[in-house]
């Protein structure tokens, strides 16, 4: 009966013609809601008096259960909006390897939270064999790790492919050097990341490969640590190319510089779930976001 909430709307007013003003209706289409609603029931809700307009018994039967029926409407709504909250909402884990949580999970957490600005998000960090174990422990809802990892149980969804370049500080001796290659780095002070982590492979692989032995002063696991002490000791880095963003250079006055045999040296940060996992909204949508991520960095 759609004509309930104008009906409530009259009665309350105690005037056809404060009530149309309320609704921004002429009072001839309000008066033919009511007959229409009366017509419905079968009762006259009612009494005309002239102009003037007194409720029937019978109206305010249907007045006392309309009102019940319009809490139970609002209720029905807040329920349904309550749902449809906690739906967007929910919580989430992360499991990321050290390289990923401070170059890809950072951009990645930013436009989820966009679309998703509820969701309780929760990272735990580890060496990439731990992330892997964790999703399939399934101790984390998904994993970002700087990998393609093939294993039984676990989807793998390529984002990105990453390499090193050499970041040095404004003055550096081989900031202006037209042309470097690897060699350049034998004996070439330097702060690198910490043992263990993926991209210290690459880079202890890279070095084994050229017969390069850097002077290596000190090992630090955060990037934001190795970027501002680059400067201040006036050393040489390696930092992964998906960190080093626009501005970052500027403002702490560093150059960016590109070897070609560090290009050809490519990592590639990845998704990690089980099936289970990719059965939940949350998860479904994190990967989605994860996609559009990729889709931006082509």
């Amino acid at each position: 009966m759609e004509n309930i909430d104008v009906f409530i709307v009259v009665v309350e007013q105690q005037s056809l013609n404060k009530a149309s003003q309320l609704l921004n209706i002429s009072q001839p289409a309000l008066s033919r809601k009511i007959m229409r609603l009366e017509d419905e029931l079968g009762v006259e809700l009612f009494a005309r008096r002239g102009k003037k307009l007194e409720i029937t018994r019978a109206g305010e039967i249907c007045y006392e259960i309309a009102r019940e029926m319009r809490q139970l409407e609002r209720k029905l709504r807040a329920s349904v909006e309550q749902f449809k909250t906690a739906e967007t909402q929910g919580s989430i884990t992360i499991g990321a390897s050290l390289t990923t949580l401070q170059s890809t999970l950072p951009d990645l957490i930013t436009i989820y939270t966009k679309d998703y600005p509820n969701t309780d998000i929760k990272a735990i960090t580890g060496k990439t064999h731990e992330i892997v174990s964790m999703v399939k422990d399934k101790k984390v809802d998904i994993g970002l790790v700087a990998s393609k990892i093939e294993q039984p149980g676990l989807t793998c969804v390529p984002l990105f492919d990453d390499h090193l370049c050499l970041v040095l500080p404004v003055g550096h001796a081989f900031a202006e050097i037209p042309a470097l290659t690897v060699a350049s780095l034998h004996d070439l002070p330097m702060i690198l990341f910490s043992r263990g982590t993926w991209y210290r492979v690459l880079m202890d692989e890279l070095f084994h490969r050229y017969g390069i032995h850097p002077d290596v002063k000190m090992e630090i696991d955060s990037f934001e640590a190795i970027i501002r002490l680059v400067s201040t000791c006036k050393t040489a880095t390696l930092l992964p190319q998906s960190y080093l963003r626009s501005d970052l250079a500027d403002e702490n006055g560093l150059v960016v510089r590109g070897i070609p045999e560090l290009e050809h040296t490519k990592r590639t940060t990845s998704l990690l779930f089980t099936e289970d996992a990719a059965e939940l909204p949350i998860v479904r949508r994190f990967i989605a976001k994860a996609e559009e991520l990729r889709e931006r960095a082509r």
